[in-house]
């Protein structure tokens, strides 16, 4: 590295271990710009533990903790609990942030926790560099409450105030965040992203055969997917009813996840005759989730409320074509419609069912936009992010 490069040391304060955030960290230890510490609030995720939104009991079967420094800054909540205000409540953030000579304090943990506030002040007070990430992408929360978009509103423009960057996941995210009256030299586009060198070798290596197989569902039949937990925001209901309603010959409907949805599911499933036609193949874990997507012809993400979604990258790299609801985050930045995916109007079954007409019977052209989605995900990848972490560092130190 040139002696005139600058060694940027950063504290990057993060709620818990996240599959996701885990092979960034990696590689931006790696960096030969970066001296990263990363300070856990909790460790919720490591061990085995119940997840509410899928139903079941979850062990994530990659290493969350492995190949960058990390430390776990004792949480003195009386009730600690990660999605609570107060469950967060991290004192030992102060001394790490004011003892140290951190370059720029990166918070991951969101404005709705206590120790997101005590990182902010001890941040201020240091006079260090504050870089606040958030991956939000509309005001609207996802219960439609009135009263929580009107607090958003007057609430969030102070927030992001507070940092001297704002780093975004998404072009539709840099869009909210400077309708909220920030300029944009304070807004850093950060591609949310996922370890895309591991989903594409693990898809590399798929045996579709063995897979379908084991679903007991040919190689020439027409397979779509839905992959996220069974919750009523993502509408998995839209998808079984769209499915039926095209009623492609030799067609199957794959649904990956659980949640509390599945039994009304199943029940709707039976009554519309599908039940030979629809799997439900419950949690799927990290490293087995490529095997689903490579062996599905179509995926689908119907949410009515979704800031983003990474499934999205996920199918893309391992080479399966995406529709999406216009509702999706991810819409606008990975899913070139007629190329790599489509976008349809959330909740129109029969938007979506006509797109399921015309494109699940015919695998040439689903292959063709299989090989597009992958390739358009070298545009959006880990490398990219961390260089865009970068010039944000670079940004927020030289008073651009």
């Amino acid at each position: 590295m040139s002696e005139n490069v600058h060694k940027y040391r950063v504290l990057i304060v993060a709620s818990h271990p996240v599959q996701y955030a885990a092979p960034l960290f990696r590689l931006m230890a790696k960096h030969p710009q970066l001296d990263i510490q990363v300070a856990y609030c909790s460790l919720q995720g490591v061990k085995a533990g119940f997840d509410a939104g899928f139903g079941v009991e979850v062990a994530w079967d990659i290493p969350l903790l492995d190949g960058y420094p990390w430390v776990k800054v004792e949480n003195n909540s009386p009730k600690p609990k990660l999605g609570s205000f107060f469950g967060l409540i991290n004192l030992g953030l102060w001394n790490l942030i004011s003892k140290d000579n951190f370059d720029a304090v990166i918070v991951y943990t969101g404005y709705n926790y206590f120790s997101f506030w005590i990182a902010a002040v001890a941040v201020k007070l240091k006079v260090s560099k504050f870089l606040l990430s958030t991956d939000a992408s509309v005001l609207e929360p996802r219960d439609k409450k009135r009263w929580k978009r009107w607090l958003k509103n007057m609430l969030l423009p102070r927030i992001f105030q507070l940092a001297d960057i704002v780093m975004v996941t998404s072009t539709l995210g840099k869009q909210m965040v400077h309708s909220l009256g920030i300029p944009e030299h304070n807004i850093a586009l950060t591609p949310y992203t996922v370890d895309n060198d591991r989903w594409i070798s693990e898809a590399n290596q798929v045996d579709v055969k063995a897979v379908r197989k084991q679903w007991d569902i040919s190689e020439s039949a027409s397979v779509l997917l839905f992959c996220a937990k069974l919750q009523h925001w993502k509408r998995p209901h839209d998808v079984l009813r769209a499915f039926a309603q095209a009623n492609v010959q030799n067609s199957y409907l794959i649904f990956a996840g659980e949640g509390p949805l599945r039994a009304e599911l199943e029940v709707e499933t039976d009554s519309l005759g599908l039940i030979d036609r629809v799997k439900f193949l419950g949690f799927v874990n990290q490293s087995h989730l490529s095997s689903i997507y490579r062996s599905a012809d179509l995926f689908v993400l119907s949410s009515d409320y979704e800031p983003f979604g990474l499934v999205v990258n996920e199918a893309m790299l391992c080479g399966c074509p995406v529709i999406v609801s216009d509702q999706v985050g991810s819409r606008y930045d990975l899913v070139k419609h007629g190329k790599t995916g489509y976008v349809y109007p959330c909740g129109d079954i029969e938007a979506l069912a006509k797109i399921l007409q015309e494109v699940l019977p015919d695998h040439e052209c689903l292959q063709k936009m299989g090989t597009a989605a992958t390739q358009w995900m070298d545009s959006w990848s880990p490398h990219v992010y961390i260089e865009a972490i970068i010039k944000a560092l670079e940004k927020s130190t030289s008073g651009i």
